[in-house]
């Protein structure tokens, strides 16, 4: 088993003292790497994953690259439900198109379960890879929570609105229940079988959850993400579970109700206003990653960032959303550089962490 060296990211999940602020970004592996994109002219993404040598390979990258404290497993929010007998095809320029969308009861009758050692044998022999040989950080499992994965099933694939979903959520709440209890048993069993193979922390991506209005997500969706993370608490106390989600403000405090250690949140708030909103929560967050693609305001905001973030244990710096392909891989490794020597020295002078 290697043996994780560079543990801040674990203290900082765990809101323990650290001597400087752990970074990792959201959809760090692949996008903007030029290894990545030469791996892109030979191999789809379902086809990497499905292949643990090169899919460590690019778990990886960003660590040697750009000296995260973290790894994240490369892999899509949609490969549960490949396993689950979905067809579901990555699209250029798109995203994940599911040509048989979700529409009655019926529907969610006919979709399968999920076996994660027989189904994804893969992605467990990706994490066995990591864990065991490669990797010197912590490494990140995560899925996609109930809501997102929802979304995609019922509108067939990416959606500005979510109006196909949110009407099967008001118009037929028992086949959206049936569908809330489905996806929840599946985003359970994935979670745990993940730690089981070794990672260190799970994220539950809830990517389109700020497009609901609070009343509903309590309504809707918190009952099974909070049955969810209880479960998985039940098998695993000890490894931290990070809530994620994109223009979620509204939902922060209702998010600290759930029994996660880490919340993500976005640049529409402020550290100190998020701390606020989650009760004492560690926190994960939130620089606008357009600002990678202007260097010297990108720095000056990370400060900004890291002179309220070192006032309370608990901070991870990370982006509110994820990188996209126009961002220099330099401008990414000199961030986490900054972060590392700013929050240090921010330290030195006696703010408490």
């Amino acid at each position: 088993m290697a043996k994780i060296t560079n543990d801040l990211f674990l203290r900082a999940a765990k809101r323990e003292a650290v001597e400087k602020i752990p970074v990792w970004y959201m959809r760090q592996a692949g996008r903007s790497q030029p290894e990545y994109r030469k791996l892109k002219e030979k191999y789809s993404l379902f086809e990497m994953t499905h292949e643990p040598e090169l899919c460590a390979y690019v778990t990886r990258l960003p660590v040697e690259n750009y000296g995260v404290d973290a790894a994240i497993l490369y892999k899509d929010i949609m490969t549960p439900l490949v396993g689950m007998g979905i067809d579901v095809e990555i699209k250029s320029g798109i995203g994940p198109v599911i040509p048989q969308r979700i529409q009655k009861f019926q529907d969610v009758e006919r979709l399968g379960t999920l076996d994660v050692a027989k189904d994804l044998p893969y992605i467990l022999e990706t994490i066995r890879l990591l864990t065991s040989e490669q990797l010197e950080v912590p490494l990140i499992g995560f899925s996609g929570a109930p809501f997102t994965i929802a979304s995609y099933l019922v509108e067939g694939g990416p959606s500005r609105n979510y109006h196909r979903t949110k009407a099967l959520m008001y118009k037929d709440p028992a086949t959206w229940s049936f569908l809330m209890e489905k996806l929840g048993q599946m985003i359970t069993d994935y979670l745990i079988a993940q730690i089981g193979a070794g990672a260190s922390a799970v994220q539950l991506f809830d990517s389109w959850a700020g497009s609901l209005s609070l009343a509903d997500y309590d309504e809707y969706i918190k009952p099974t993400a909070s049955k969810i993370v209880q479960q998985v608490k039940a098998i695993y106390p000890d490894t931290p579970i990070i809530m994620q989600a994109v223009g979620a403000s509204h939902l922060l405090n209702s998010f600290s109700d759930l029994s996660v250690d880490v919340l993500g949140f976005d640049w529409r708030v402020s550290v100190n206003q998020a701390r606020e909103l989650t009760r004492g929560k560690a926190l994960q967050g939130n620089l606008d990653p357009s600002l990678l693609l202007a260097e010297e305001k990108c720095l000056h905001v990370a400060d900004q960032i890291l002179l309220e973030a070192v006032k309370r244990r608990g901070f991870i710096f990370n982006l509110g959303h994820g990188v996209f392909p126009e961002v220099s891989p330099q401008m990414l490794q000199k961030l986490t550089k900054h972060v590392h020597q700013q929050s240090e020295k921010f330290l030195k002078k006696g703010d408490h962490l």
